[in-house]
């Protein structure tokens, strides 16, 4: 019973490989289309950083990936992507590009992922505030807010998974609000 119940976030990605990206979207209004896609973004819990309606580009801000403990947010798509959330610091970003075409509009989603980089140990990590016996107290007033220095992250590449999800999403969206 446990393998079949593993088995069924596979069956529903491999159900999403038939969204293209980018997705036609068929309506005359590029209004409804981008307010669609930002309702889309905000069900994943993204925050929007910068819409430019000129240029026709959406970018998110960078979201912590959610691990196993936390399946009310979508940004983790499938059990892999949330195994390696809950053990990894993983962020994620989207990007969104409309461009006009004949029958509406397309829409291309870009989702970049990245590693955390640390150096050596955070300074907040456990233990660090302890008292050593073997060696006398040093008394350091500086106030340690975080780490010292920026963490820095390594490019992953694109995440598919994420890519499909919210292209199927917002076929979904559409699809309903066309048959209105």
């Amino acid at each position: 019973m446990l393998v079949s119940g593993c088995a069924l976030p596979g069956s529903r990605n491999a159900s999403l490989a038939a969204v293209s990206n980018p997705l036609l979207i068929s309506t005359a209004n590029e209004d409804v289309a981008w307010e669609q896609i930002v309702d889309v973004l905000h069900e994943y819990h993204f925050e929007i950083e910068r819409e430019n309606r000129q240029a026709r580009t959406i970018e998110t801000k960078f979201r912590v990936g959610s691990g196993i403990l936390e399946p009310w947010h979508k940004e983790s798509v499938g059990w892999q992507n949330r195994f390696e959330s809950t053990l990894q610091s993983i962020r994620r970003k989207v990007i969104v590009t409309i461009s006009p075409c004949q029958q509406g509009y397309a829409v291309q989603v870009v989702a970049l992922k990245e590693l955390e980089n640390l150096d050596a140990v955070a300074a907040n990590s456990p233990g660090g505030a302890t008292f050593q016996e073997s060696a006398p107290l040093e008394r350091d007033l500086s106030q340690v807010v975080g780490q010292s220095r920026p963490s820095g992250w390594i490019p992953q590449g694109r995440d598919l998974e994420l890519e499909r999800d919210l292209l199927a999403r917002l076929n979904k969206i559409t699809l309903k609000s066309q048959a209105r």
